[in-house]
């Protein structure tokens, strides 16, 4: 889908291999003030490979603050880094709308591997 809610156009299956996602778990999770929409401040692990990364996200309707430190999730570790307010965000941490439109986390439904990538 689109971010517009419609079906995004159909890509070749080569498009998706390009998108890296891997599964990280949340080592530290901070307050976000500076952010301009309500947002998290997170540090996750992605292994050795990939080594820690941060990233905004703007997950407090439905995560706790206290909750998300251990928490496995789903990032994107291949886009270029982006600058969110005062802090460069190195991934793009996965989400999914709830039914009022706010941000709930992807997160694997048994363990996984730290670093281990979306197939």
């Amino acid at each position: 889908m689109g971010l517009d809610g419609a079906q995004a156009a159909t890509i070749e299956f080569a498009d998706f291999l390009k998108v890296d996602v891997r599964v990280g778990r949340i080592v530290k999770a901070e307050p976000f003030p500076e952010a301009r929409k309500p947002a998290f401040r997170l540090t996750i692990d992605f292994g050795l490979e990939i080594g820690e990364k941060r990233s905004s996200a703007q997950i407090t309707k439905n995560h706790a603050l206290e909750e998300l430190p251990g928490m496995l999730v789903l990032a994107v570790v291949n886009f270029p880094p982006r600058q969110i307010g005062p802090m460069m965000s190195e991934v793009l941490t996965l989400g999914v709308p709830d039914e009022d439109g706010e941000v709930v986390l992807i997160t694997p439904s048994k363990d996984a591997v730290v670093g281990g990538r979306l197939y």
